[in-house]
């Protein structure tokens, strides 16, 4: 495999992992591992494919030689020309796309379907892993809220002296 592939597609599913993650407001802890997740995901997806696409390719070879077979021999007993001269375009056809399917082109539409596929999963595998270090405390896997130390009134800031002390409730419509 090129090292373009083997590598470069990992790295851009990981960065774009990790990416999506930070933009819908994860903490940067929780985002590195989705990111990491996810491109080790994308490389899975990548090995499969091409580990899998010679044999779907000997495979749907075989399946569509049967089926070109198959039309030739009904395309004889047929017994209306018409017919017969549709089912040996069909069996010519089933033979056009046979010679078409190869292992790289099979595992081409792999790596299509399952790099991107993986790499999700993956990712969402490394949220969760991230959530459960956050429950659990981990620095750098918590959500860092941002608290204006005025906004709840402590006795040294300049709004207490002016804030009212005592709760006021709505008023009711049902008195």
């Amino acid at each position: 495999m090129r090292p373009l592939l083997r590598y470069g597609v990992p790295a851009a599913a990981g960065l774009a992992t990790g990416g999506y993650a930070l933009s819908q407001g994860e903490d940067p802890g929780t985002a590195g591992l989705a990111g990491v997740a996810g491109g080790a995901g994308a490389y899975g997806g990548l090995r499969l494919a091409g580990k899998y696409g010679p044999s779907l390719a000997q495979g749907s070879q075989r399946l569509l030689g049967r089926v070109e077979d198959k039309l030739s021999g009904a395309s004889y007993n047929a017994k209306n020309d018409r017919v017969s001269d549709a089912l040996l375009g069909l069996s010519g056809a089933a033979g056009n796309v046979a010679e078409r399917i190869t292992p790289r082109n099979i595992s081409k539409v792999l790596a299509a379907g399952s790099t991107p596929t993986s790499a999700a999963l993956a990712g969402l595998g490394g949220l969760a892993a991230g959530g459960g270090l956050e429950a659990m405390g981990v620095p750098g896997f918590q959500q860092s809220q941002y608290v204006d130390p005025e906004s709840y009134g402590s006795s040294n800031s300049a709004g207490a002296r002016t804030k009212a002390t005592t709760v006021s409730y709505p008023s009711s419509s049902y008195a």
